[in-house]
Formats: structure tokens, sequence, C-alpha cells
């Protein structure tokens, strides 16, 4: 399956959570197209086809989604128009100290927008280690497995 993993990144958080998403999908046999969204890269990753679209955004003060990752909704939007709300998937990082309210509050407001079903993928600031890796890879199970045939998955990568 083709996807297209666009993220916006302040100080590197979200760009490590999209790498390891990204080695996590191909592993399971995806294309994955990797964009960050303030670069000049979007119209030409969003003239080709892709079955799911993966967003990765940091949040802004106060909960709020920042102005690239806002440009690149306005050019999905006048470009080839909004996917179905099925076919998104965000995930985010944020701080847990500037309050629960706002943590990942970004990635929260991207997924209603779209109107995802898929549950948000919270990262605290930079993933580390074991427990993040496996949280990445759980999240990646559980939004492409409506989309993967049996051949498409690594059984071994199933988690009960």
């Amino acid at each position: 399956m083709n996807l297209l993993l666009a993220y916006a990144s302040l100080s590197g958080n979200t760009r490590e959570v999209a790498r390891l998403l990204a080695a996590c999908c191909a592993l399971r046999g995806h294309a994955v197209r990797c964009l960050d969204v303030d670069s000049d890269q979007v119209a030409d990753a969003l003239a080709q086809p892709r079955a799911m679209l993966l967003l990765g955004c940091w949040t802004d003060n106060a909960g709020r989604t920042p102005t690239e990752m806002k440009r690149f909704v306005a050019s999905l939007r006048d470009g080839p128009g909004l996917p179905r709300g099925d076919t998104v998937a965000v995930f985010g990082t944020g701080e847990t100290q500037w309050g629960l309210e706002f943590y990942c509050g970004a990635a929260h407001r991207l997924a209603r927008f779209f109107g995802s079903p898929h549950p948000v993928l919270e990262i605290e600031q930079m993933p580390h280690g074991h427990d993040d890796t496996h949280t990445i890879h759980r999240w990646a199970d559980v939004v492409l497995a409506p989309f993967e045939t049996p051949s498409d998955a690594d059984p071994a990568r199933r988690h009960p």
C-alpha cells in the first residue's frame, strides 16, 4: 500500500517519530513517502497516489496547530481534495508540562478535522527506547490493519 507520511517538526521530536513510523511501515511491506510539510516537495508528494495519509504534528502555544501544518492541509483542500477520514491517521508529540489539556492538542485537532476514526498516537517529547518504539509499532498495527491483507503484514509483528 502507498502511504504518505507527512509531518511538521520544530525541534526534531516529531521528525524522529515519523522516521520510526516510516521504518515500521516499510518493514510491513508498504511503500512510504516521508514529507516534511515545510519543504518545497509538497505539490509533488500530493500529486502521487496514496491509499493512506499519516499526519504528524507538534503542538504550538495552548494546543494549537502550527502554521506549516495548516498550510499543508490547505494544500490538500485546494489540490487533490481532503481524503476520507478513515484513510487519515494522526500522531503527535508534545509536553505534558504545559498542561494535559494542551498535550498533543494539534494532533487531536487534526484528527477531528479529518474525522479520523483512528486513535491519535501521542509521544511525550522525543521518542526514547523500547517502550516508545513499541507504542509506535502497536499504533501502526491498529491503523494499518483495516487496509492490509494477510499477505501485507508480517505475522510476527501481530500483537494480541
